[in-house]
């Protein structure tokens, strides 16, 4: 059986802008758990500091995640993120189950 691929983002939003970045996950966290191979897609806020954000993603595979990276609807949701955070884009972080 093929490992899932898992990783996660982190990102900050600008200052003012934390609402319509977490307005921005939830429309986007409801198009990525519809796609055939995500598993887990979990959109936080850190509850210490609002306006940093932590996205957990599990896909089926490899497989799985290019074709959500090769997605359309992911452009749109990217060049709108990139806009209100401070980061050029998010930070991802890989990982593997133990």
């Amino acid at each position: 059986m093929a490992e899932p691929t898992i990783l996660h983002a982190i990102f900050t939003a600008r200052p003012g802008e934390g609402d319509r970045v977490a307005a921005l996950l939830r429309d986007f966290a409801e198009i990525v758990r519809a796609e055939e191979g995500n598993v887990v897609f979990d959109a936080t806020r850190l509850v210490d500091d609002p306006d940093r954000f932590f996205v957990y993603e599990v896909y089926r595979d490899e497989a799985a995640f290019q074709a959500h990276i090769a997605a359309p609807t992911g452009v749109p949701f990217n060049e709108a993120l990139q806009q209100l955070i401070v980061e050029p884009s998010s930070i991802l972080t890989f990982l593997r189950r133990v």
